[in-house]
């Protein structure tokens, strides 16, 4: 648990140091897969800052607000249901 607590909070890190480096810094192929067939539209260019927007609004996060920064609990439900995807994706993938 404490490991993932580590990557949420080096996500929400790089999300407001580094918002335009590339997505495939802080995920998998996998991952990436999922969350562009997740998003309901994708920008040219996959950048952690629409990484971790998309893993938050897995978890509930509410676009409209656009003040409110993106809490660590949202960004923790996210991340579950996001490997819950990838989990189901490598499932069917192998029957």
């Amino acid at each position: 648990m404490s490991v993932i607590a580590v990557e949420l909070l080096h996500l929400t890190y790089l999300h407001r140091t580094q918002p335009l480096a590339p997505a495939i810094e802080i995920l998998n192929p996998l991952e990436l897969k999922i969350l562009k067939a997740k998003s309901p539209k994708l920008p040219k260019v996959l950048t952690v800052s629409w990484a971790v927007e998309a893993v938050a609004r897995l978890g509930g996060y509410l676009e409209h607000r656009s003040k409110t920064p993106i809490g660590i609990q949202v960004l923790w439900r996210g991340w579950l249901k996001l490997h819950d995807l990838c989990e189901g994706w490598q499932l069917a993938k192998e029957t």
